[in-house]
């Protein structure tokens, strides 16, 4: 059960965030000028790469490399191919993971590390093969962590990842807010200096000013009604999300957005792209998940029942390709079958920052749930 009452007071909020969830999520936009200015340190800006490379390869443990690997596929596009390697093992414990690189790999190709932890060893022999086959190594992990020791053995490049004291206290959850920025940002950068995107340090500014105002909007002080995160969340009370997305970047943003649900609120999510999602969940929103799918006599007492689980479309839009838009139609396929439909659209600028901003949003309306339903 989702309390709603608890969305609206602040103290109850910062009580319930016993992993400082919404901390994280507000401090993203300086999440991304720490990591900008560890960048910087680490030399990123100086470097003069010859060329760019063949195909990029991109390696860490779960949801936070998982969305590092999706949001640089996205930005990169057919510029380069962008691979990301699975791990292997027998449990997802730092200590049993293990990454393999591809045969083809070689001198030519580009091998990212993203961890927010550092310490497994799985890693540090990935490392070892990419030196051996002469790959190029850039990690972003934790400042002493073995990863570390590793990467500057094989005369690789680390950034240290930008971290709070608060999170040394506890194990840090892959989609945490914060996380997936601290990661991605000094990737960012390196591969603007390779030529493979644009994301200079100006525009890395840009993207540190919109999650600051995303973060003014979607706070625990502001109320429910003018807040898009909480009332999101207030949406998805008793619902299965069903996050369709339209525009490239969105659909990125709406694969996190489902990945966060799960992790942080034990919420399961679907998620799939406009306009093939019409198709492929037309028969999903017409059967028993549907919001107006009750054989039973509309009457009777349900006092004694649990509630019903219904579906709830989520639309995530960001500049449909072409100018062409099947939102329109997921409206009415959504009225059609008496399913509720929320939706989030970003404010203008670069394809960076309404990314960021879709990602922000949802990252605090997945902490508003996974606290208002105590996860």
């Amino acid at each position: 059960m989702l309390d709603e009452s608890l969305l609206d007071d602040p103290d109850a909020l910062a009580v319930a965030d016993r992993r400082a969830l919404l901390r994280g999520a507000a401090e993203a936009g300086a999440r991304v000028r720490t990591a900008v200015r560890h960048a910087t340190e680490a030399g990123i800006n100086e470097l003069k790469p010859d060329g760019r490379p063949r195909a990029l390869l991109i390696a860490g443990p779960g949801t936070a490399s998982v969305g590092v690997a999706e949001l640089l596929g996205t930005l990169v596009g057919s510029s380069c191919p962008v691979t990301r390697i699975h791990p292997t093992g027998v449990a997802p414990a730092a200590g049993a993971l293990r990454w393999d690189l591809p045969g083809w790999a070689g001198p030519v190709d580009l091998l990212l590390i993203a961890t927010p932890d550092g310490s497994e060893p799985g890693l540090g022999i990935l490392v070892e093969q990419a030196y051996r086959r002469g790959c190029t190594v850039v990690a972003v992990a934790p400042v002493g962590s073995p990863v570390t020791e590793a990467v500057t053995g094989a005369h690789g490049l680390f950034v240290p990842m930008a971290t709070a004291p608060y999170e040394q206290e506890e194990p840090l959850a892959a989609s945490a807010p914060g996380v997936l920025w601290a990661l991605l940002t000094p990737l960012l950068a390196l591969l603007d200096r390779t030529g493979l995107l644009s994301a200079p340090p100006e525009a890395l500014g840009k993207v540190a000013d919109r999650l600051d105002q995303v973060a003014e909007r979607c706070g625990p002080a502001i109320a429910t009604y003018t807040n898009p995160a909480k009332n999101l969340a207030a949406e998805l009370a008793e619902s299965l999300p069903v996050i369709w997305t339209e525009g490239v970047s969105a659909e990125p943003a709406g694969r996190r957005f489902a990945a966060a649900l799960a992790e942080l609120a034990g919420r399961p999510a679907l998620t799939a792209q406009l306009p093939e999602a019409l198709a492929s969940h037309s028969v999903l929103l017409s059967g028993p998940l549907a919001a107006g799918a009750d054989p039973e006599d509309f009457f009777r007492d349900r006092v004694e029942e649990a509630q019903a689980l219904h579906a709830r479309v989520v639309l995530l839009r960001d500049r449909p390709i072409g100018g062409l838009s099947a939102a329109p139609a997921a409206r009415e396929l959504a009225l059609t079958h008496d399913t509720a439909i929320s939706e989030l659209e970003p404010e203008d600028g670069s394809e960076l920052e309404t990314l960021a901003e879709l990602i922000a949003i949802t990252d605090f309306a997945a902490v508003y749930v996974a606290l208002a339903s105590g996860a």
